[in-house]
């Protein structure tokens, strides 16, 4: 949002406060005002315009494992383009606005194969399982 209105803050909203070499050299320039209204929009967004599921799987391994594989699927796919209005069009990274995914890893992993379907199916089974249960 800030570079699709070329906003200045984006220079500084890039900058990983997280570390102390950063934090210290750089912290009197964030306007945290602008970054809660910032994430406020966001979170707006969110819950208006998204919707999320959700599957159990077995293990951080194995959500890896198929986190990767859906990614790469999604990033190979001709027919998987985001709308012209999505705010990724607007990202100052070209792997985001290039993918269609709000994300750079992973986007030359290997697609899903027949082994992660069977993964997936069975997670689906699992999670009815589960959602039967509460």
């Amino acid at each position: 949002m800030l570079n699709r209105d070329n906003d200045s803050y984006l220079e500084i909203w890039n900058i990983k406060f997280v570390e102390r070499e950063d934090r210290e050299p750089y912290g009197f320039m964030r306007n945290i005002n602008k970054e809660k209204e910032l994430e406020e929009k966001i979170t707006r967004i969110i819950r208006e315009r998204f919707s999320f599921r959700f599957i159990v799987l077995n293990g951080q391994a194995e959500r890896m494992m198929l986190e990767r594989a859906l990614i790469g699927t999604l990033a190979s796919c001709k027919l998987c383009r985001p709308s012209e209005n999505w705010l990724g069009n607007y990202s100052p990274i070209p792997e985001i606005r290039e993918s269609g995914l709000w994300l750079t890893q992973h986007l030359n992993a290997k697609p899903i194969n027949e082994r992660d379907k069977e993964v997936i199916l069975n997670s689906i089974e699992r999670t009815k399982r589960f959602l039967q249960q509460e």
